[in-house]
């Protein structure tokens, strides 16, 4: 169970690292995570400083100890860029990198497979890939990600593609580690066979997303589909909107550490929070204040 971390802010916008330390620390002990990504899509680096994401990742980590897996988003559309941001995060001390697919200038397969090689070949860390063709406008081909599994530090992926026939492709011929990365989708991930979540929501359920991870492993699968379905409400609530807005005002709503949003994005309105309160509850998240 990894949670996207968000990156906190203050209301004009710096990053509050005394927030991200009390945020890591809730996702570990309250919401039972197992790992943490930090820099990612989620936390906001597109716009986010290199020094702010190195000291960002410096906090996490001394927060959580060794209680927590601390993965760095280091992709950028820039392949020296990227390796420079991943030999960053393995002098911190991150335990593995997080690498999404180049976006907008959408290299063609050969030219995915030298990024992604060149980055895993930049440090000793262990790589995971993040394949979400929706954002980055170009998808990893299965027969891409195949070549790629022979290479012993890329290990695995993020998987946000959706397409559960290109998955059961790479799964069945790799022994790639396959995390999901679309939160309506965990329970048909694990089914596939993944081998757990890199979680949005795992902000608020990560305790009850971790207990679909044990529940379908025991065999217990009636269970995890009953709290998938639960938790239906938590998922549409935090994608009505782009998910660090809407995972900021959900942390908002519970008192913990989320703050500003950086321009372009924009803060839920506050129509948006009332909805949003109403999902939460839907979906077993109680509010401060609320009702038992």
């Amino acid at each position: 169970m990894i949670t996207a971390m968000i990156t906190p802010m203050t209301p004009d916008g710096a990053v509050d690292y005394d927030g991200a330390a009390r945020l890591a620390d809730y996702l570990v002990t309250a919401m039972r995570n197992d790992g943490l990504v930090i820099n990612g899509t989620t936390g906001e680096a597109p716009t986010t400083t290199d020094e702010e994401k190195e000291r960002l990742l410096r906090v996490v980590l001394e927060a959580v100890g060794s209680r927590a897996q601390v993965v760095a988003g280091v992709g950028t559309n820039i392949t020296s860029h990227t390796i420079e941001l991943a030999r960053a995060a393995e002098r911190v001390g991150a335990h593995g990198l997080l690498v999404v697919t180049p976006y907008y200038n959408k290299p063609p397969q050969p030219a995915l497979e030298a990024h992604f090689t060149a980055v895993a070949d930049a440090t000793g860390l262990p790589m995971l890939i993040y394949d979400i063709p929706g954002r980055t406008g170009a998808a990893v081909a299965s027969e891409t990600l195949i070549r790629l599994a022979a290479h012993p530090r890329i290990i695995g992926v993020k998987d946000a593609k959706d397409a559960p026939g290109a998955t059961s492709h790479v799964l069945a011929q790799t022994d790639f580690v396959y995390y999901c990365g679309t939160d309506m989708l965990n329970l048909p991930w694990l089914a596939l066979g993944a081998v757990g979540f890199v979680s949005v929501v795992g902000h608020v359920v990560g305790d009850r997303l971790h207990e679909m991870i044990d529940a379908f492993g025991a065999g217990d699968v009636g269970r995890a589909r009953q709290i998938h379905y639960d938790l239906i409400p938590v998922y549409d609530g935090l994608f009505r909107n782009q998910g660090a807005v809407m995972t900021k005002a959900a942390l908002d709503l519970l008192g913990l550490p989320g703050g500003a949003v950086r321009a372009p994005l924009l803060a839920a309105t506050e129509a948006e929070r009332q909805q949003l309160a109403l999902d939460l509850d839907a979906g077993g998240v109680k509010l401060p204040g609320s009702a038992a």
